[in-house]
């Protein structure tokens, strides 16, 4: 009978041995956390110009993005980046900003037959504090984009999946 007591005590102290373990690194995890976020998004050309992704757009290399946070008190504070070969964008951000409005904003297109602004589609608001329940420091901000000059041709056969059927 006394093997099962001392079985649970056993396995209690080591329970205890791996919380008290663990707990210098999730503190030390934390405080990294506080020096500030990834801003990640993807920027995409509109290629059959309406306004949002399909199945026919493409991601821009080299697009320009910034994270802009403003107030009142601190101003405008302005963080750049570049979008890879996938189009997607991994910006850092310094710092907290829970009372600032932090947006992404789309500067520039390298692809010039694909370089104007869909409407809607140029800022997205992102959320950079830790006072929010989130664990990680990377942000997503919403997709956006830039439009071809004119539609690609299999555009129109490709749009008819998204018209709704009337019953």
């Amino acid at each position: 009978m006394a093997k099962p007591q001392i079985s649970a005590i056993v396995l209690s102290c080591v329970v205890a041995v791996a919380v008290l373990c663990a707990f210098p690194v999730h503190v030390s995890a934390a405080r990294d956390l506080k020096k500030g976020f990834i801003v990640q998004g993807r920027i995409f050309c509109d290629t059959c110009k309406v306004g949002f992704e399909t199945p026919a757009s493409t991601y821009i290399a080299g697009a320009k993005v910034k994270v802009e946070c403003r107030s009142k008190s601190t101003g405008v504070k302005n963080f750049e980046g570049v979008t890879d070969h996938t189009g997607t964008y991994n910006i850092p951000v310094a710092n907290e900003h829970e009372k600032e409005l932090c947006e992404t904003v789309l500067l520039s297109s390298p692809d010039s037959s694909c370089a104007k602004l869909v409407n809607g589609r140029e800022r997205a608001r992102v959320f950079l504090t830790h006072n929010n329940g989130l664990s990680s420091n990377v942000r997503f901000a919403n997709a956006m984009g830039f439009e071809k000059e004119t539609a690609l041709t299999s555009c129109s056969k490709l749009l008819k999946m998204y018209e709704q059927d009337e019953d």
